[in-house]
């Protein structure tokens, strides 16, 4: 009798252990959501204002998600809508009831004192960061057509060649600084670099020259998608150059010129 009844709580024991295993195995371990604090918001360009003033931001002509994996929609939308918005509100308080107030953004930089570090520095953070938006766009990249694709190879000997320069001119720099190519006096196109928010149109440009494309090196422009990884940066620029509006920029310029 004692035999039988080790034997039926030796089946029960083992039925029970086998349960919970089978219970442990289907068993759904629910992880907590982020808390409202923890979770990140991608807004809308179109929502972002700068102060009353001469100047307003230039409209992003696409949404912040478009240009990734090269811009990831969080560095876009920080860059547009902080950065971008700060260096327009400070440009038009430093403006404010000065012979500046009505000149267009190319005249203020190209006659500014250079000892004005705060006129200086939001004029062409202002003028800087609009041309960089637009020398991007979602669905580009390769090489340029029409007009440009000749300019280009009459002035770099080959597309290549000018990738190659303007790769190398990017990487060179250190800290905080902007590559441009830009159409100088004489209708040639030339690479440069400038440091901090300086551009081409002023006074101490070793390169002067009229803009046509922009790449921004600030750790802000890049740093939440690449951090220490600049060069991937530089390299997956190319892939979101918008080759047709940088045409439109070389045909504005020459029609200013001549």
């Amino acid at each position: 009798m004692k035999k039988i009844s080790l034997l039926i709580y030796s089946f029960l024991l083992i039925s029970f252990l086998v349960s919970c295993n089978n219970k442990k195995l289907t068993e759904v371990v629910e992880v907590p959501l982020p808390t409202a604090q923890e979770k990140v918001t991608i807004g809308f360009p179109e929502d972002v204002k700068a102060n009353s003033g001469s100047f307003q931001l230039e409209k992003l002509p696409y949404g912040y998600d478009a240009l990734a994996p090269t811009i990831s929609p969080l560095t876009l939308e920080m860059h547009y809508s902080k950065h971008y918005l700060t260096y327009t509100n400070n440009l038009n308080n430093a403006i404010a009831g000065t012979e500046y107030q009505n000149q267009p953004i190319e005249n203020i930089l190209a006659k500014l004192d250079l000892n004005n570090a705060d006129l200086r520095n939001n004029a062409g953070g202002y003028y800087n960061h609009t041309l960089y938006w637009k020398s991007m766009a979602p669905n580009t990249g390769g090489a340029p057509k029409d007009t440009l694709a000749s300019i280009i190879s009459r002035d770099f000997g080959s597309y290549e060649n000018f990738v190659t320069a303007f790769k190398t001119e990017a990487t060179n720099q250190f800290g905080s600084a902007w590559v441009w190519l830009v159409i100088d006096k004489s209708g040639k196109l030339k690479i440069t670099s400038t440091q901090n928010q300086d551009n081409p149109l002023m006074k101490n440009a070793l390169v002067p020259g009229t803009p046509i494309l922009a790449l921004d090196l600030w750790e802000h422009a890049y740093y939440l998608g690449y951090q220490y990884r600049r060069r991937n940066y530089i390299d997956s620029f190319f892939n979101v150059i918008n080759w047709a509006k940088v045409g439109e920029n070389y045909e504005a310029a020459l029609r200013r010129k001549y």
